[in-house]
């Protein structure tokens, strides 16, 4: 599902890519909360897109990652004007680099491959429960 997932984001990101950053401002960043839901054959559906995710804390886990998410936020993005570029690649954080024009990046699966393979996650699935 998580492959699903990735391609969702890249194909929003590419479908809007026109309108974000119209005044092609230098060293601006905004973070995106991308809300999916799966259904009871696995199929991952977005839901929205919100420009301005909430940071609330609904259970435990979300006090540790929101430390996380804000630390390397701006790891990537405030440290561009304070540390050079080979500093900044060898920090660590929990980003995945799903598509860069600038870097010839797409990890976009190839549109003939299945979108949903539902036998395969079944089997795992009952794999894992016996």
């Amino acid at each position: 599902m998580l492959p699903r997932i990735k391609d969702i984001v890249i194909d929003c990101f590419l479908a809007a890519a026109s309108d974000l950053n119209p005044t092609k401002r230098e060293h601006c960043f905004e973070l995106m909360g991308f809300d999916f839901l799966i259904d009871e054959d696995f199929r991952v559906w977005l839901i929205e897109v919100n420009t301005n995710p909430y940071f609330g804390v609904v259970n435990s886990a979300m006090p540790n990652f929101i430390d996380n998410l804000v630390d390397d936020t701006f790891k990537l993005t405030l440290d561009v004007s304070i540390k050079s570029s080979a500093e900044r690649l060898r920090q660590e954080n929990l980003y995945e680099l799903l598509y860069s024009g600038r870097q010839s990046v797409n990890k976009r699966r190839p549109f003939s491959e299945a979108l949903y393979p539902i036998t395969q996650i079944r089997e795992q699935l009952v794999s894992l429960i016996t």
